[in-house]
């Protein structure tokens, strides 16, 4: 799909931003990317995924950017890199419609308090509300409707989408990446029970997002009851993600839609949970796992490795039956060991 401000590139240019090897006609250009399948002869493609690999032939592409042991089933030019998913990923940036789209200046509209510390090239958009004592680095983006609250600070390049919420002391790092609705730093569950009723504790930490973070929509981050909610450098957290108080995920780690993290669980570095995936509270799971879509984990984990939980799908007449099987697992676990003492005293 191109848009009428797409810029476009030669592949020569495009070969050199990517540290790419060129094969064709270095002087033609590209206003476009598309799939393999639906790239036109003003487009580039890629091809990541053998399981593709069947349409290459029929490519109506300029170009293809792919591994070079492919490059000879390619029909047209092509780019080689030893990774071609990191390359499209690059390019993907290139031809982004946002990118290099920056208005710098307060809309009219918005409301920023005294005391609000602004960097070079900073943008606030329309109806966005900035409270006193908060510190925004070069070239932040707020979008419409943002709020930020009092004596947060957010670092250089970060971008707000439309109506993200950042209450109160949040520390943002650089370069970051909100999207819309997401909200950072609100109060943690936190209630004592006197027996007849509910007692709120009062949410006195703070969140911390590292460098590189980018936070889907509508997913929440909330504040710690004492220190802070701890989220490291690069992580990645998709949209409809709920991050409890006091939580802490290691750098580089990325949580899929609908992760649920309990409070003051720690998350190691590199790791990766599934779409639904549920951590229950004051775990510790190490660097390095990977926890598969749906499963809950209710134990800390402490060796690196793929985790899993829960069944797949399958017909309700044949859940059914398994499930009246699960109830009876207790009764045949005791009487399976009765068998087994009986046959080793014989």
């Amino acid at each position: 799909m191109t848009h009428a401000h797409t810029p476009a590139f030669t592949l020569e240019e495009l070969a050199e931003r990517l540290g790419a090897t060129l094969i064709g006609d270095g002087r033609r250009r590209v206003t476009g990317l598309a799939t393999l399948t639906e790239a036109g002869p003003e487009e580039i493609t890629f091809l990541a995924n053998r399981a593709y690999l069947k349409y290459l032939p029929e490519t109506r592409a300029a170009a293809v950017l792919l591994h070079p042991g492919q490059a000879e089933e390619c029909p047209t030019a092509c780019l080689t890199l030893d990774n071609p998913y990191l390359g499209y990923a690059a390019l993907s940036r290139l031809f982004d419609p946002l990118n290099g789209r920056r208005s710098p200046g307060i809309h009219p509209s918005a409301v920023v308090a005294d005391g609000v510390a602004l960097g070079r090239d900073v943008e606030i958009g329309p109806q966005a509300v900035i409270e006193s004592g908060v510190s925004l680095g070069d070239g932040v983006v707020v979008g419409p409707g943002c709020m930020i609250g009092a004596d947060s600070r957010i670092g250089a390049d970060s971008r707000l989408h439309a109506n993200v919420t950042v209450y109160h002391g949040v520390i943002i790092g650089e370069r970051a990446i909100l999207h819309s609705g997401c909200v950072i730093g609100a109060d943690g569950f936190g209630f004592a029970h006197d027996g007849g009723g509910w007692h709120k504790i009062a949410q006195l930490g703070g969140v911390v997002l590292g460098d590189d973070v980018e936070v889907g929509s509508c997913s929440s981050i909330d504040r710690g009851a004492l220190g802070d909610t701890l989220i490291g450098d690069d992580v990645k957290i998709d949209s409809q993600v709920q991050i409890a108080h006091n939580v802490q995920v290691g750098d580089h780690s990325a949580l899929a839609g609908c992760v649920g993290i309990a409070g003051s669980t720690k998350v190691g570095k590199h790791c990766l949970l599934g779409g639904g995936v549920g951590l229950s509270g004051h775990l510790t799971i190490c660097d390095g796992v990977q926890v598969t879509g749906m499963s809950l984990v209710t134990n800390s984990i402490h060796e690196p490795g793929v985790y899993s939980s829960g069944t797949g799908a399958m017909s309700n007449a044949q859940w059914r039956k398994n499930a009246v099987r699960f109830k009876q697992l207790d009764a045949l676990a005791k009487r399976l060991a009765r068998l087994e003492k009986a046959q080793e005293s014989r």
